[in-house]
């Protein structure tokens, strides 16, 4: 088990600048105290952010459901044209995500999160009005643009709250939302379409209307249920916001307010770009993130063309995705109790390759093993999403620069969902051979390439840290300047 306490007494940065409220009490009484805090945190900030990210995969993924309920030919579009509008929202993404934590910490998240979130909305909203290709377009380059800001926004914004062995499990709820969309919105779709033909418009017009004006009322309230950094926090008194400063500063972590003590400069930028641990963690991402965005916008073509009627299909992507939303709060938890993160992503990576081989081999002969196998291509993607961005978060320490390694990190994956909008073309329907390689390869690529080696390169990293072969870096400095080195601090200690 990992230790993040200091390994060196030449380099150790204490609390001594945060008041102490609870001084003078007993270990018993600190304890319950901060478990009682802790508590109130997560009953304040996760269930609405969990709510917000439900409606925001929804928004994103929601046009596979529309297309089975013949959004390409009310439209008049063609596949590629129809692929293009799956591409667009990435490319959009990726323009944004890079300098979307910069505006959450600038605009604080009580002003950020709400405005993208009611934005979001209202561009779903205008999809259901679209008549062709290119409206469509714009519709869908508008949301990229707002939703961009989001899920990076947000697992920022965790790490600001909580320590370090606390965030697997939050982040792993928050995610969860995601596969909890999955099979809400085909629950949803299959609902919503049946109001075919109301006001003249078709079902699939209904499911992006009735989705975006819920996403609108969500984010309007927002502005009253989204809290700003613990620093700034309203809902916390004097005493329990120098509770959080303190336990964050003991586990080495930033606030990410006002006290951060940090101003942003293009230095950090730099850092994250010259950190190999961007890298690594961006291949890692990229391998599962492919794989999540192939998956999540053709699961209901895959299983309507394993012969199941229309309505069926959206009712049967629905398990996989309950599946997969119990072993991300698995994984989540167990990962913060063992502080070993890398091993998950890896075990959970093989089950999606085992699964996607599947689909592979059955060619679509046994529709009960194909669809068996979506439930592994479930298990082995969702639970390693949220599992490499806490891993990611917990390695970089620097409010900014884990803000723009968080983003750039996000950005490389989703960018990787331009190539997944297009890898299950009609023309490959019922077999999908190149889809479903495709996203075999990402895994592979994420597995191998990415959680791996960043297992290996940080495990040895650690132990030259515990051997005193990195202490020359601080010689000379202040304290204050030792604690602005964020993980560069001999006594950082990297989460395996």
């Amino acid at each position: 088990m990992e230790d993040h306490s200091s390994v060196d007494d030449k380099v150790d940065v204490k609390s001594q600048d945060i008041e102490d409220p609870d001084a003078g009490l007993s270990f018993e009484e600190r304890e319950k105290i901060d478990r009682d805090l802790v508590r109130r945190l997560d009953y304040k900030l996760i269930p609405w952010l969990c709510l917000l990210y439900l409606f925001n995969f929804l928004d994103r993924t929601n046009i596979g459901n529309a297309k089975i309920e013949g959004l390409i030919d009310d439209l008049h579009m063609t596949q590629g044209q129809y692929n293009a509008c799956l591409s667009i929202f990435f490319v959009a993404c990726v323009v944004f995500e890079p300098i979307s934590n910069t505006l959450l910490k600038l605009m604080r998240p009580s002003i950020y999160i709400p405005i993208i979130v009611t934005i979001c909305g209202l561009c779903m909203l205008g999809m259901g009005f679209c008549k062709n290709y290119p409206q469509m377009m714009v519709a869908r380059m508008f949301l990229g643009l707002a939703e961009a800001g989001l899920y990076p926004g947000v697992n920022y914004y965790l790490s600001c709250w909580y320590k370090r062995r606390e965030l697997g499990i939050r982040a792993a709820i928050f995610f969860s939302a995601a596969a909890v969309s999955g099979s809400f919105g085909g629950l949803l779709a299959a609902a919503i379409s049946q109001m075919n033909g109301v006001a003249g418009l078709r079902g699939w017009a209904w499911i992006f209307i009735i989705e975006g004006l819920a996403t609108v009322v969500i984010g309007f309230i927002s502005f009253w249920m989204v809290h700003d950094f613990p620093d700034d926090a309203k809902f916390l008194n004097e005493q329990d916001r120098q509770r959080v400063l303190r336990r964050l500063r003991d586990d080495q972590q930033s606030s990410g307010g006002a006290s951060a003590s940090e101003d942003f400069k293009m230095e950090y930028f730099w850092q994250s770009v010259k950190d190999w641990k961007t890298w690594t963690g961006s291949v890692i991402y990229m391998g599962v993130d492919g794989a999540l965005y192939a998956f999540a916008l053709f699961l209901p073509s895959i299983i309507k063309d394993l012969g199941y009627s229309t309505t069926r299909a959206q009712l049967l992507s629905v398990p996989p995705y309950a599946a997969a939303c119990i072993l991300t709060i698995v994984v989540g938890l167990w990962s913060d109790r063992t502080n070993k993160r890398g091993i998950y992503n890896i075990c959970t990576s093989v089950i999606g390759v085992v699964g996607f081989c599947i689909l592979l081999g059955s060619k679509g002969r046994n529709p009960a093993l194909s669809y068996v196998a979506t439930f592994l291509g479930a298990l082995g993607i969702y639970p390693a999403i949220c599992n490499t961005i806490t891993w990611v978060s917990n390695n970089v320490e620097g409010v900014y620069k884990r803000g723009v390694t968080l983003g750039f990190v996000i950005g490389w994956g989703n960018l990787n969902g331009i190539v997944a909008a297009n890898v299950y073309p009609v023309k490959d329907a019922p077999h999908y051979t190149l889809g479903h390689s495709i996203v075999v390869g990402y895994l592979t690529i994420g597995l191998f390439g990415g959680s791996v080696l960043n297992y290996y390169l940080l495990n040895r990293e650690n132990n030259k840290r515990r051997n005193g072969e990195r202490d020359h870096w601080v010689k000379g400095k202040t304290a204050k300047e030792i604690e602005m080195m964020g993980d560069m601090r001999p006594d950082f200690l990297y989460t395996l």
